[in-house]
């Protein structure tokens, strides 16, 4: 067969209309064209999405614009390719206003908490009142910020359990954000000592521990307060400043500093109360008071 009857077979070929939208006939070739310029655009979107991840990561943007520049690169990429392709194919986009009318309003009714959680989701990655690596505290649950999505914000709970929260959920609740503005966060650590304790020592050593610990800051300083005269104990209560990125680093520090507010009890004879009870017993009648003697019987009796 001539080499022009087979091309004149395969031009052909490409131009057989598969389908017709809008009075527009979809050949072959159009929709390899299409396939084409997807699979092409795909990769090449992916290599300039590293890349402008990899640049604003080496010039230290905060990860939060990194992730909030990937998503609008996402959606604008994903609007190029669909007019892209909407125009290789020939089709206007008036032929889609009657279907894409009726899928929205179908897809309001039907999915109205995916379209809030999804506008909550662009609202925390536009307005960043939540940020990756923030310390939360939502309810009960406790965790560290690791992704915000379009649909939920994964947290990684003190206890290591992954956690998805809806985003509408996060916009319309209270939520505690520990590390907001600064990762400046005040402890307390509180004591009660024996009465007849020296006070005035006792809240030396309180501060001395206190001072002593390399994550208290110094400014603002430690303060110990004498807080009340308990039921069974002076109370004093400590208050610091620390640098803490969750839960557990609080934790820790508390714990050395009872560990060496303990030693120093120990060193100068301050006893830590613990609950006391006296036990009144009534004299205005004499108590009664039997001894019963045991019986031979008794001892032959099997236990």
């Amino acid at each position: 067969m001539p080499h022009s009857k087979v091309m004149e077979q395969f031009f052909r070929f490409l131009g057989y209309p598969l389908i017709t939208v809008a009075d527009q006939p979809v050949t072959v070739g159009q929709v390899g064209i299409v396939v084409a310029v997807i699979v092409i655009g795909y990769f090449l979107a992916r290599w300039l999405e590293r890349f402008i991840v990899r640049r604003l990561t080496e010039n230290r943007i905060n990860p939060d614009l990194i992730h909030l520049v990937r998503r609008i690169y996402l959606v604008l990429v994903l609007a190029i390719l669909l007019l892209t392709v909407l125009q290789l194919l020939n089709v206007p986009l008036a032929a889609f206003a009657f279907i894409s009318g009726a899928i929205a309003i179908g897809f309001g009714f039907g999915a109205q908490n995916i379209i809030n959680n999804f506008i909550s989701g662009w609202i925390l990655m536009w307005e960043r009142p939540i940020r990756i690596g923030d310390f939360l505290e939502v309810g009960e649950t406790k965790g560290t910020v690791e992704a915000i999505n379009t649909r939920s914000t994964r947290i990684r709970r003190t206890d290591g359990v992954h956690l998805l929260i809806p985003n509408s959920h996060l916009l319309e609740n209270m939520v505690v954000n520990w590390t907001l503005v600064d990762r400046l966060t005040r402890a307390l650590v509180r004591v009660g000592v024996a009465y007849g304790s020296p006070v005035r020592k006792v809240a030396e050593l309180i501060d001395q521990a206190a001072n002593e610990h390399d994550e208290v800051l110094k400014e603002p300083k430690p303060m110990v307060i004498f807080e009340d005269f308990g039921d069974n104990a002076l109370i004093f209560d400590l208050y610091l400043w620390v640098f803490a990125t969750a839960d557990r680093d609080l934790r820790k520090i508390r714990s050395d500093i009872r560990f060496r507010i303990d030693e120093l009890f120990r060193e100068h004879g301050i006893t830590i109360a613990f609950p006391q009870r006296d036990v009144h017993l009534d004299n205005i009648s004499p108590v009664e008071v039997r001894v019963i003697e045991r019986s031979s019987q008794d001892d032959k009796r099997p236990e």
